[in-house]
């Protein structure tokens, strides 16, 4: 009895110092948005954050005089559910066009569409979700082990919630890939498992993304 009273306590506390947040997308996540996903490595984004990237080496980042940002989707079709409905998915991309509008067009002018000289932004959700918060080190107690399981069990432990992204980068002329990004972030914690997630969770995380790639583009045209 004593070998399995102490057997999950031991199990959990493994767990909790072994796992964690995978920082980078995996290739079994990958959505199908992208072309090609083989160039992609493992980067950090102009805020420090890890992400999956490719630039073709033979851009002229500085040749591009306007910008085109597609509407951005859900991919793959969005299956919405009570803790993430339909409104949250729209009201997500509805505010992910509008932060990469706002942040591209201070770097250059917005245009109406693909054509010479345009760089087009072409973004997609590809996953959101909410999940129970793991354990924190103060926990590995077994006794607050105890208490921590059933309150994971009942739905009252705090979640995290995490939002995916998959962009790419084309010429406006002929459609040439000339860059794509995928990563991954974290919206607002939740109060407990019924609480329903909002689009306002992830407008920080929204709000990075587009300062990120503006200014992987400034970058990338001051070379």
């Amino acid at each position: 009895m004593q070998f399995k009273a102490l057997a999950i306590p031991l199990c959990v506390m493994s767990l909790v110092l072994s796992g964690c947040a995978d920082k980078y997308v995996e290739p079994d996540q990958y959505s199908g948005f992208l072309k090609d996903y083989s160039k992609l490595k493992e980067e950090k984004s102009p805020s420090g954050a890890a992400v999956m990237r490719w630039i073709d080496p033979k851009v002229d980042a500085g040749g591009y005089t306007s910008v085109y940002v597609e509407p951005s989707q859900l991919y793959p079709k969005s299956q919405p559910t009570a803790k993430i409905p339909q409104k949250t998915l729209n009201g997500i991309t509805q505010y992910y066009d509008q932060t990469l509008k706002n942040a591209f067009s201070s770097a250059l002018p917005l245009a109406s569409g693909p054509g010479p000289n345009v760089l087009v932004v072409r973004p997609a959700i590809t996953a959101a979700s909410a999940e129970t918060k793991g354990l924190r080190p103060y926990e590995v107690i077994p006794i607050a082990l105890v208490a921590a399981g059933v309150s994971a069990a009942t739905g009252i432990r705090d979640q995290d919630t995490s939002l995916a992204t998959e962009a790419a980068f084309l010429d406006g002329t002929d459609n040439r890939l000339v860059a794509e990004v995928v990563r991954k972030g974290a919206g607002a914690d939740l109060d407990d498992s019924a609480q329903v997630l909002q689009a306002s969770d992830f407008k920080a995380v929204l709000d990075i993304w587009a300062r990120d790639m503006v200014k992987s583009y400034e970058q990338l045209k001051n070379k």
